[in-house]
C-alpha cells in the first residue's frame, strides 16, 4: 500500500510533463549508451552514474568529479528545476523506469517521494559515517528517523538584505526585533519616499512558512517509518501570531503583497520600489544575478529581525540534496557518487565560488576562508560572518508533509484571500487546516 499511496494525488506537481533528457538508471557497467550525457566522460572505460541536477554552475563541478575518478563517472542531465524536474521523476516512478541513479531534491520534498518508496535509505551505504560532515540542521532535514534519504549539499538559513542608502534617506536604524521592523516600515512610508519596507508573497510557500516556524510553529509531525499516520497543526499560534502580524502590514500599505520571483518582482527588488529583502543565503546571489538594478544602491546584510532578540530563533527557507533513487541499477556506487560530488572542499568550494551556494558541508562551512569571504556587491561586508554563519549554526531543522506542495498551494490560496480582504488571518489558517485534514483522509492517512 505504501508503495502507491499518493500515487496519482498530484503531489508533485499540478501539471504533466512530458519524459526529456536523460534516460535514467544507467547500467553502471562502463556503458555510456545507457544515458545521453551533457558533461564530457573522462574515463569512457568507468562505470557511469547518472545524475539529474540543476546546480548553478554544476558542469564544472562534475567535470572536477570525474577527473578525480577512475572508478566512476558522473553522467549528468538537467531535466529541469523544482517542479519541472518531480514531475518527470514522479512519471518514471509510476512507470517503473527513467529515472536517474542520482537526483537533486530539496529537502521539503523528499518525504513525498520516501512515502512512495522511490528512494534509498543510504545509512547501509556509510551515509552514518559522513554525518559529522554536515550541519545539523540540514542533516536533520535529509534524514526520517533512523533513515537518511540524502546527502545535504546547500541551505537557506535567512537574513535581510536591505538598503542602506534608503534607510539612510529616511533616518531609519537597521530593526533587531519585528516590533522595530514595523515602526521601520510607518517611518519608511511617512518619509515619502514611495518605497514599501518589503513584500509578503502570497506564494512564498517555504519562505511563508519559515517565518511562521520562527514564531514556534510546527505544522507537521511525520516520520517515515510510520508513513500512513500524520499530525496537522498548521493553524497553531506560532503561525497565527505571524500571519496576525503581517495581516496587519498589509493593511496599514507598509508592504507590498507582490507575487514572488516574476519578472516585475525581480525589478521591484533592485529598483527601489522594496526596501527590504528577507532573503535565503543563497538570495546575495539571486540579488546580484538581476537586471534593471538602481546604481546608486547601496546593500548591507543583518540578521533576521526576532519575536525576542533575547532568545533568537534562526530558521531556513530551501535547501537541497543529493538523492539515491530506487531505481539506480548499482545502488552503492550511486550512494559514492550522491556522498561524493560535493562531499569534498574543492567541489563544494566550487558551488560557493561558482555557483553562490551556502554549503552545509561542514569543511567548508566551517573554514575561515568562508568566514571572512568578502562580498563586493555589499561593499565588502562579511555577510557570512555577520549573518549567515550564525543562522545557519541554529537552524536545527523541520518536518515537511508527504504532501508538501498540496500543502503550499493551500497556503497560497489561503494568504490570497486574507491579503484580498476575504477573511481574515486567523480563518485563513483554520480554513488550511480543515482543507489539509480533509485531504490527509481522503489519501489514506490517519491523523494523530
Amino acid at each position: 500500500m505504501r508503495a502507491t499511496f499518493l500515487a496519482s494525488a498530484g503531489i508533485v506537481a499540478a501539471t504533466a510533463v512530458a519524459l526529456t533528457g536523460c534516460s535514467g538508471g544507467s547500467d553502471s557497467g562502463g556503458s555510456s549508451e545507457a544515458a545521453s550525457c551533457t558533461n564530457t566522460i573522462v574515463n569512457a572505460d568507468a562505470p557511469q552514474v547518472t545524475v539529474w541536477a540543476w546546480y548553478p554552475a554544476f558542469d564544472q563541478v562534475v567535470d572536477q568529479f570525474n577527473n578525480a575518478h577512475d572508478d566512476v563517472q558522473i553522467c549528468w542531465t538537467n531535466a529541469g528545476q523544482g517542479n519541472d524536474e518531480y514531475t518527470k521523476f514522479s512519471t518514471s516512478i509510476e512507470s517503473g523506469s527513467g529515472a536517474p541513479d542520482v537526483i537533486q531534491l530539496e529537502s521539503e520534498v523528499l518525504s513525498s517521494f520516501t512515502i512512495r518508496d522511490a528512494l534509498v535509505d543510504l545509512t547501509e551505504f556509510g551515509a552514518g559515517d559522513v554525518e559529522a560532515d554536515y550541519a545539523e540542521g540540514a542533516w536533520e532535514d535529509a534524514s526520517s528517523g533512523d533513515a537518511v534519504y540524502a546527502i545535504p549539499v546547500d541551505g537557506g538559513p535567512m537574513g535581510m538584505l536591505y538598503r542602506q542608502d534608503l534607510f539612510d534617506a529616511a533616518g531609519i536604524e537597521v530593526p533587531t526585533t519585528w516590533e522595530e521592523f514595523e515602526a521601520a516600515a510607518k517611518q519608511l512610508k511617512e518619509s515619502g519616499d514611495g518605497a514599501v519596507m518589503a513584500d509578503f508573497p502570497t506564494n512564498g510557500r517555504a519562505f511563508n512558512q519559515a517565518l511562521f516556524a520562527q514564531a514556534g510553529s510546527v505544522p507537521f509531525e511525520y516520520d517515515s517509518a510510520n508513513p500512513q499516520e500524520i499530525g496537522i497543526n498548521v493553524n497553531d499560534d506560532g503561525a497565527k501570531k505571524v500571519l496576525e502580524y503581517w495581516e496587519g502590514l498589509v493593511e496599514d500599505g507598509l508592504v507590498a503583497t507582490d507575487d514572488a520571483f516574476t519578472a516585475d518582482y525581480n525589478t521591484k527588488l533592485v529598483d527601489g520600489s522594496y526596501a527590504v529583502y528577507l532573503a535565503a543565503a543563497w538570495g546575495p546571489g539571486y540579488l546580484q544575478g538581476l537586471s534593471d538594478a538602481d546604481p546608486d544602491a547601496v546593500w548591507r546584510a543583518a540578521p533576521l529581525p526576532q519575536w525576542d532578540a533575547a532568545n533568537p530563533v534562526q530558521v531556513n527557507w530551501g535547501g537541497s540534496t543529493f538523492a539515491v533513487t530506487e531505481q539506480a541499477k548499482d545502488k552503492e556506487l550511486a550512494a559514492e557518487v550522491a556522498m561524493g560530488i560535493f562531499g569534498n572542499e574543492e567541489g563544494m568550494n566550487l558551488g560557493v565560488d561558482k555557483g553562490a551556494l551556502f554549503p552545509s558541508y561542514a569543511p567548508v562551512l566551517d573554514s575561515p576562508a568562508f568566514a571572512d569571504k568578502e562580498y563586493e556587491f555589499f561593499g565588502g561586508q562579511q555577510i557570512n560572518k555577520d549573518v549567515f554563519l550564525d543562522a545557519a549554526a541554529g537552524y536545527e531543522g523541520a518536518t515537511f508533509s508527504p504532501f508538501q506542495n498540496y500543502a503550499y498551494d493551500q497556503l497560497t490560496v489561503q494568504i490570497y484571500a486574507m491579503v484580498q480582504g476575504e477573511k481574515d488571518a486567523a480563518t485563513a489558517l483554520d480554513d488550511l487546516q480543515a482543507s489539509l485534514e480533509q485531504y490527509a483522509t481522503e489519501q489514506g492517512f490517519t491523523l494523530k
